[in-house]
């Protein structure tokens, strides 16, 4: 889960106390190991001294060919009752310091050397090893400390890139982020936000079209009804005409409530995006749709076939959104479909994803008009051209795209295409509390 702290804070905390924790632990073996070499060699150097009195029993031949060796050295026979193995152990006296060897020299007589050596100059020599190697820890602190904060404000810089490019745009000046200028941690960060930037610029951009075409839309009739009325209370009339008149009012209003259903269908629409996604089998789901269709299409002579391919294709994503879509799609197809003709949906896949075909044997489109813009009619049927704005819609917001093209196969008719694409689909991480 996220915190409010500062992510550069805790980047920053994070950093320096785990590069401070790996100083010393550092620092601690490396004089750890130059104290254990330094005694180590002290330790041989007295064993050879012991072995070598053991040997010629005379320390002066012991150390013929080392004057030196006798500086700081002190050596003594002692007894000890109990047997006891080599050992070296240290002690301190007057200032001074002293690494003392015991070495069996005579066991049947219990007697044993006691070899000491000096070793004040080699501990104040550790002392000088351990006070600059704690003057590089400080001086590698601070550098880390340095690097750290550079180095946070290199990795936060693109988040305020972002977030200063985002704080400059409305809903009137919206352009997408280059994602190739981001690094590449960052780029599926661009590429979602150029997805929520253009789906709010189809967003804003419908919804104007969808202000004035509703306006428009809705004048239209109120002005027919307000002219048969005025016209029919110029002059009494004949019962007959007032029925006329009235059925002419009736069929304005059932235009109108058509309209407004649709505007609510937005409604209602805006409202799915937010559910919660969740995971279906899309060809399940088409066979489902197509064979409710099937008996629309039945009851108006016409033919549904179902081709469906691969056997299933799991997705998490709000079905509504998909039924408003496939709905859609199957509805105009039956509808500008002749009697007798046949109308397909069919599936397969791609490497791209799922892709959903309905094709009809209609009197097709025109390929330059924008056919999702809002009350946009094709065709010679009736309806409120509302119902293309609410499939493109839709798909937008599953982060699908749909197309509408004429057949090329030598058939009058349309291909209304969706397309799935695969990574946008997978199952949404669970988090708990």
């Amino acid at each position: 889960m996220f915190s409010k702290k500062s992510i550069r804070s805790q980047f920053l905390f994070q950093l320096i106390v785990a590069s401070a924790a790996l100083i010393v632990m550092f620092s601690s073996f490396l004089y750890m190991l130059i104290q254990s070499s330094i005694l180590e060699e002290k330790e041989d150097e007295l064993k050879v001294f012991a072995s070598n009195i053991i040997s010629y029993h005379s320390l002066s031949e012991a150390t013929s060919n080392n004057s030196d060796a006798l500086l700081g050295l002190s050596v003594e026979l002692i007894e000890l009752k109990n047997y006891q193995d080599e050992y070296f152990y240290q002690e301190n006296k007057d200032n001074m310091s002293y690494l003392i060897l015991i070495s069996p020299f005579n066991k049947d007589a219990h007697t044993y050397l006691r070899v000491s050596k000096d070793i004040t100059k080699t501990h104040k020599l550790l002392k000088k090893i351990i006070n600059a190697i704690f003057i590089i820890n400080i001086i590698g602190f601070v550098a880390v400390i340095f690097y750290a904060i550079v180095l946070s404000r290199m990795l936060i810089l693109p988040v305020k890139t972002l977030t200063a490019r985002l704080s400059n745009m409305n809903e009137h000046l919206m352009s997408p982020i280059i994602t190739t200028e981001l690094p590449e941690e960052f780029e599926p960060l661009g590429e979602t936000l150029n997805h929520l930037i253009k789906r709010i610029q189809n967003f804003v951009k419908y919804q104007k079209e969808l202000f004035i075409g509703t306006a428009h839309e809705l004048k239209t009739p109120l002005a027919v009804i307000k002219l048969k009325n005025q016209v029919t209370l110029i002059k009494k009339r004949e019962q007959i005409e007032y029925i006329e008149a009235i059925k002419i009012t009736n069929k304005s209003i059932d235009d109108m409530n058509k309209i407004i259903a649709n505007i609510l269908d937005i409604g209602r629409q805006e409202g799915a995006q937010l559910e919660k996604p969740v995971e279906v089998d899309i060809i399940e789901f088409l066979k489902n749709k197509a064979n409710d269709f099937n008996l629309l299409a039945e009851k108006d002579k016409k033919i549904l076939k179902m081709e469906f391919s691969p056997e299933s294709f799991i997705a998490t994503l709000q079905t509504q959104l998909l039924n408003q879509i496939v709905q859609n799609f199957l509805q105009n197809a039956i509808k500008f479909t002749p009697e007798g003709k046949m109308v397909k949906i069919i599936s397969y896949q791609t490497t791209s994803g799922l892709i959903i075909d309905v094709i009809d044997e209609g009197c097709g489109v025109d390929e330059d008009v924008d056919l999702f813009a809002p009350f946009k009619r094709e065709g010679n049927k009736s309806g409120a051209g509302l119902g293309l704005f609410l499939a493109k819609s839709a798909s937008d917001a599953l982060g699908a795209n749909i197309s509408i093209k004429n057949r090329t196969d030598g058939k009058d008719g349309t291909i209304a295409t969706l397309s799935l694409c695969s990574k946008l689909y997978c199952a949404l991480p669970q988090y708990k509390n």
